[in-house]
């Protein structure tokens, strides 16, 4: 299926979709999230529109608030214990991710459940734990990426962080899911419910993993913790913002992720783009108008652009600033402008001094700073130069 990273076991899938048609009864896809912040993030989307696409062909979209798995705190990834949260804010961040989820999927009773896993993990007695914990071994536990490097570190890991996976695996039995999607980070929790599902006497869930979305930042994972994000509930003005502001090497990456676009016409966005046959910010606008529209309306997607366009462009483009020529010899064989060179031309200056005013950020496009010595001239042509404090280092580029 478009936009999967793996569907597991091999096979699983089309077993499920034809059990399902023999039956003639939609499948079962679940999806847990955990409520440790406020508010949902585009990386929550990723797995969300994937959980749309269900409903869009006919499918149950079961939708699990983790009010209580959010107790324990989900150790993927984790290379230390989370902080345990308090329930109040659990309790509240739980209500705000049911709001936003609705931003994405359809709430039509017949194609959504919403469920709160403390409806059956809450009422669990001991007797029935020690049945649950019996189906499984610290050996396997151990066996988590993330555990292992803990382990073998000399980390602590506490008993509560082995029950999550547990946790998670049983919320698969409670609600006899089908299918349960997840980021590549959540296949030994995946597992889990498979396990327990056959303990329990029921047909094991087929898995689809999907990619984890990088931040604004281009590197990390998009997370609250560390600022990178971008929230389904912001000001679509500051959303369009943040999505300008990306890195353009992950701005393929957002389209993919974030868009239901075929694959042919993601390829085809490639080759452009690798080309300079398209300017990078022009791609990028797009991309802030798709993800806004889907998310908010074609009325927030234009006023947001429209916003956009008045600080970031038609002001500075106003203003009195010279024109900055780029000559036929200025552009590479493969569409590149060696920009410490053309630098050199407009403003005086050596090579190398510009050369180390770029790796210091010193120099912006249309208020990016630049991070490459090397810049297609689709990018440059029309773009705002700013190489310093100065008006005399300032201008518009205009294309060969």
């Amino acid at each position: 299926m478009i936009g999967a990273v793996e569907v597991l076991p091999e096979g699983a899938l089309e077993a499920k979709l034809a059990l399902a048609e023999r039956e003639g009864r939609p499948l079962r896809v679940k999806l847990g999230v955990d409520p440790t912040a406020p508010d949902i993030h585009l990386g929550h989307t990723v797995v969300l529109n994937k959980l749309r696409q269900f409903q869009d062909a006919g499918h149950v979209a079961v939708l699990i608030i983790g009010d209580y798995t959010a107790r324990i705190g989900d150790p993927s990834g984790r290379s230390k214990t989370r902080p345990r949260l308090d329930g109040a804010v659990i309790d509240g961040n739980a209500e705000t991710y049911k709001e936003q989820a609705f931003h994405i999927l359809d709430d039509d009773p017949e194609r959504l459940e919403i469920r709160y896993n403390g409806e059956w993990l809450a009422p669990l007695s001991m007797e029935q734990l020690f049945e649950i914990t019996a189906t499984t071994t610290v050996a396997r536990i151990l066996e988590r990426d993330d555990f292992a490097k803990r382990w073998a570190a000399h980390q602590p890991i506490s008993m509560l962080e082995m029950l999550y996976p547990l946790a998670q695996g049983y919320d698969s039995v409670a609600v006899n899911a089908d299918i349960e999607l997840g980021g590549t980070d959540q296949v030994f929790n995946l597992f889990m419910g498979r396990d327990l599902q056959t303990h329990f006497g029921q047909e094991p869930q087929a898995i689809m993993t999907l990619d984890i979305l990088p931040g604004t930042d281009g590197v990390e994972r998009m997370s609250k913790s560390t600022g990178n994000y971008i929230g389904v509930a912001e000001d679509p003005r500051d959303m369009y913002g943040k999505i300008m502001s990306i890195p353009d090497e992950v701005m393929l990456t957002y389209f993919r992720l974030l868009t239901p676009h075929h694959a042919d016409e993601l390829s085809r966005m490639e080759r452009e783009y690798a080309g300079g046959a398209v300017n990078p910010r022009d791609l990028k606008a797009r991309l802030a108008r798709e993800i806004i529209t889907r998310l908010r309306g074609a009325k927030a997607a234009t006023a947001a652009e429209e916003h956009f366009d008045s600080v970031f462009r038609r002001h500075e483009s106003a203003a009195d600033l010279p024109n900055l020529t780029l000559e036929p010899g200025d552009v590479e064989e493969d569409g590149k402008v060696f920009l410490p060179a053309v630098l050199e031309r407009w403003f005086g200056q050596t090579r190398n001094e510009w050369r180390r005013r770029i790796q210091q950020g010193g120099v912006s496009l249309d208020g990016e700073p630049v991070s490459d010595l090397t810049v297609s001239a689709a990018a440059l042509s029309g773009a705002r130069l700013k190489a310093g404090k100065s008006a005399k280092t300032q201008g518009l580029i205009q294309g060969a």
